[in-house]
Parts: structure tokens; C-alpha cells; sequence
């Protein structure tokens, strides 16, 4: 019967830990959980605060990511007056129409009022680096052509410099790598998104590591790059209005 107790003493060793790992694997679960409800919060405030520059009987342009959803849902239970929407992705086409709104091309509705989007991430001049849901192109087309462009975001997206977020490249199948040569030579450590396309068809290489110290000029230099469509580099058009949601609400930045 004693020969036992050694293994018994074992067993019920592991069984404890195992506890505790299990109970600390649940909090880390929960904490996780807690900060995420808090991030999705800010989001519907930025969201809601952003509804205010929506223009009753006109078009409005909306774009792409996690936030813009937030948006929606917010244009869904409002039920603004207007002429269509102007979508800068298909995912945010199929959540318009699903919320009852009709969706037009640009080249129809003409120059917008108002465009309203999130970021990636966005510095005090309100530059902004996008395009992590893979809508950049498209997004850069209707932010040049809206009088106001109005962002969105939570305040983790805040920095003094951009470039921790890894900046998006959209470019041409023949072009791939001879662009991502020349960004290495730029100082930045290309990665193609593995198994994704545009809406555009097209590749996108995220580029990690760079060092974005005039947004501006970096936004030129890669957009002049052969093979390059468009460059999540958001410098020579930033945001004229910036809505920061944080733990006190929502603040408003206009440029």
C-alpha cells in the first residue's frame, strides 16, 4: 500500500498545477477579454462621434476596417438622408446595402463632402499609415476626393512617428519584387501578405522596420517606385478631422 504513496503525492502534484495553470490561462483569457470590450467601446464612441459631419442629402464616403463597422452600425440605427454612399471596399459595400443604403461608384457621385475611415495609425499632423484591411488604393481615391476627411480611431493608434505599424504597399504581380528590392534598399524589411488580394486584384507587401521621419517625402519616393499601385501613406492628403476615443470619451483634432 506505502509503494503507492510516492506516485499518488505525484499525481496529485501535477493535478495542482495543472490547476493553476488552467486558472491563470482563464484570467489571462479574461483580462484579454476585458481589453478588447474596452477597445470595441472606444471604437462605437469614435463611431458616434463622427456621425456629427455626416451631411443629410448628399453622398457620403465610407471606408474600410473595424471601426468603419462600428460606423455602419451606427448610419444603420440613424437612418441619415442620403443620396448613396460612396464605398471604398466590397465588405463595406455588402454592409451598406445589407443596412439598407444604396452604394454608387465615384465616378457617378462626383467630389464628396465628407469621407469618413479609420487608421492604422496616425501622428500629431494627422498622417496616417493604412491599408492593414487592404483597401488602400481605393481608400487614398475617395480621401482625394472628399472636401473632409474625417478619421476615426482608438487611442492606441496614436504615435509621435509613424512606422511601428508595418506600412502596406499595393503593387503589380510583375513588379513584386524589384519593388521589394528597393524598399530594403529604403531601409525597410518587405513581407508579402501571403495569400491575400486587393479588391483591385492586386498584391500587397507590408513593410515593416521603416523609418517614416518625413512622411511626406516617403510617401513620394514609394509611390514613385515602378510597380507600385498605391502606398498606405496617407502624408500629402492626412485627415482634416481626427476623433480620438479614449477612456474619457471621444476628442475632436481638427487639423
Amino acid at each position: 500500500m506505502f509503494a503507492w504513496a510516492p506516485i499518488s503525492l505525484a499525481l496529485d502534484r501535477h493535478r495542482r498545477a495543472r490547476s493553476a495553470s488552467q486558472t491563470a490561462t482563464l484570467h489571462s483569457v479574461t483580462n484579454a477579454g476585458i481589453e478588447m470590450n474596452k477597445q470595441e467601446a472606444q471604437k462605437r464612441a469614435a463611431a458616434e462621434a463622427a456621425y456629427e459631419y455626416v451631411r443629410q442629402g448628399e453622398y457620403l464616403g465610407v471606408g474600410t476596417g473595424s471601426t468603419v463597422s462600428h460606423f455602419i452600425d451606427v448610419l444603420a440605427e440613424r437612418r441619415p438622408t442620403l443620396k448613396g454612399c460612396v464605398s471604398s471596399s466590397q465588405v463595406t459595400t455588402d454592409r451598406l446595402r445589407k443596412a439598407g443604403f444604396d452604394v454608387e461608384e465615384l465616378n457617378y457621385s462626383g467630389d464628396l463632402p465628407a469621407y469618413v475611415d479609420g487608421a492604422d495609425e496616425v501622428n500629431p499632423h494627422l498622417e496616417l499609415i493604412k491599408g492593414g484591411g487592404g483597401a488602400l488604393t481605393r481608400e487614398k481615391i475617395i480621401a482625394g476626393s472628399s472636401r473632409q476627411f474625417v478619421c476615426m480611431v482608438d487611442a492606441s493608434k496614436q504615435v509621435e512617428r509613424l512606422g511601428r505599424f508595418p506600412l502596406p504597399v499595393e503593387v503589380i504581380d510583375m513588379g513584386r519584387s524589384s519593388v521589394a528590392r528597393a524598399l530594403v534598399r529604403m531601409g525597410g524589411n518587405p513581407e508579402l501578405r501571403e495569400g491575400f488580394r486587393s479588391d483591385n486584384g492586386h498584391p500587397i507587401i507590408d513593410v515593416y522596420n521603416l523609418d517614416i521621419g518625413n512622411p511626406i517625402a516617403m510617401e513620394e519616393e514609394i509611390n514613385n517606385l515602378p510597380g507600385v499601385v498605391a502606398v498606405g501613406l496617407f502624408a500629402r492628403r492626412p485627415a482634416d478631422i481626427l476623433i480620438v476615443a479614449g477612456k474619457d470619451g471621444a476628442q475632436t483634432i481638427t487639423r
